[in-house]
């Protein structure tokens, strides 16, 4: 579900002081696009490019994975198997980042 790697390497590269700031700003976009995305609007597959690049670059590989296909689908003019179940699992990754940062990163 998380890319642990990418999470390491994310924190390595701006550090752990500003890390938690930048995660929690990702974060707060990702919600605020999912709670905006429409499955009925032209644009969306352009959203679901940006919630992908946004979960990428926190290591929500699962998350990721679900709006790459989605993207995909839409682009092709198809409405997107999965998207009903886009908030659960943005939910569900992000108490799983919040849970495994505390326990790796544990100061």
């Amino acid at each position: 579900m998380i890319d642990w790697d990418q999470v390491t390497q994310l924190r390595a590269e701006i550090g752990a002081d500003e890390f938690e700031e930048v995660a929690s700003l990702f974060l707060q976009e990702v919600a605020t696009a999912l709670d905006a995305l429409d499955p009925a609007a032209p644009g969306l597959a352009e959203d679901l490019h940006f919630l992908k690049g946004a979960a990428l670059n926190l290591g929500l590989a699962y998350f990721a994975a679900l709006c790459a296909a989605g993207e995909k689908q839409a682009a092709k003019g198809e409405r997107p198997v999965g998207l009903d179940c886009l908030g659960a699992v943005f939910r569900d990754s992000r108490a799983a980042l919040r849970a495994g940062l505390k326990a790796r990163f544990a100061a």
